[in-house]
């Protein structure tokens, strides 16, 4: 169970050699696209600096400091750099899941929250010494942290009916701002029954709680992007009409105060 270093200035994913769990390090600025894509392997996707935010067909994941990112086999996604990143990724070809890991839920994407511990065996993987037995016990702490710390909080799942996707397009444009959905429903041609139902079918939520997804992910992206920016300022950036709401906006979609998710960054 060795790890194999992948080199520095790769030019593609697909140029990581079979067999095994391989790793990949790199940097990318703010704005930087990598356009839909897949891989053989599973990957874990953890950004040591900088803040990214990963698509996928079930939606659309923020990936601020201190979380990580589970993305299976041959599942199709996209990443937007927001902050400037530094990218450490672990691939794990199937054999290798199979053998040493069986299947624990890792056939869907997720984020995790990246413990103290996560981060210190996922970043002592890419030191330059390499021992064998060392990375075998560092493996299998990052996926015993893996399947103890999953964290929904920033994960906006996407509507694929073309109405209620539309909407959604529109409320992700401008999350800060209050959206009706009587509005919403005429603009992309339907009644205000109809989109509510489709948000509730299509999300597994209501349109009130999506939308404060929506706009808690944003506030959670403009920490990522400007880590000094106050809470209270962040609260009024994103439009709450006071600093309470948004606390209770925010404990409701995270299970967390502002004060203690910021803390954990």
């Amino acid at each position: 169970m060795t790890v194999a270093q992948t080199p520095m200035m790769a030019t593609g994913y697909d140029q990581l050699a079979a067999g095994g769990v391989q790793r990949l390090a790199r940097s990318y600025p703010k704005g930087t696209h990598l356009g839909v894509h897949m891989h053989r392997e599973a990957q874990l996707v953890h950004a040591s600096h900088g803040t990214m935010q990963v698509t996928t067909p079930k939606g659309r994941w923020l990936v601020p400091p201190g979380r990580a990112v589970w993305v299976p086999a041959r599942l199709a996604h996209a990443i937007d750099v927001l902050a400037d990143i530094d990218m450490r990724t672990l691939f794990f070809t199937l054999d290798w899941l199979a053998h040493d890991v069986g299947n624990r839920g890792l056939d869907a994407e997720f984020v995790v929250r990246v413990s103290p511990l996560l981060r210190e065996s996922i970043l002592a993987l890419f030191e330059p010494a390499s021992d064998g037995e060392r990375d075998d016990l560092l493996l299998r702490l990052i996926m015993l942290e893996l399947h103890a710390t999953e964290d929904p909080a920033t994960f906006i799942p996407l509507p694929h009916e073309p109405r209620c996707r539309r909407a959604a397009d529109i409320v992700l444009a401008a999350p800060m701002i209050t959206h009706e959905i009587d509005d919403l429903a005429r603009r992309v041609g339907t009644s205000t029954r109809t989109l509510s139902r489709l948000f509730a079918s299509e999300t597994h939520l209501s349109f009130k709680a999506w939308t404060q997804r929506a706009r808690i992910a944003c506030a959670i992206e403009r920490w990522a992007i400007n880590p000094r920016a106050s809470i209270k300022q962040t609260a009024a950036d994103t439009g709450y009409s006071s600093f309470p709401a948004f606390c209770h906006a925010f404990r409701q979609v995270t299970g967390k105060t502002p004060k203690e998710f910021v803390g954990e960054r």
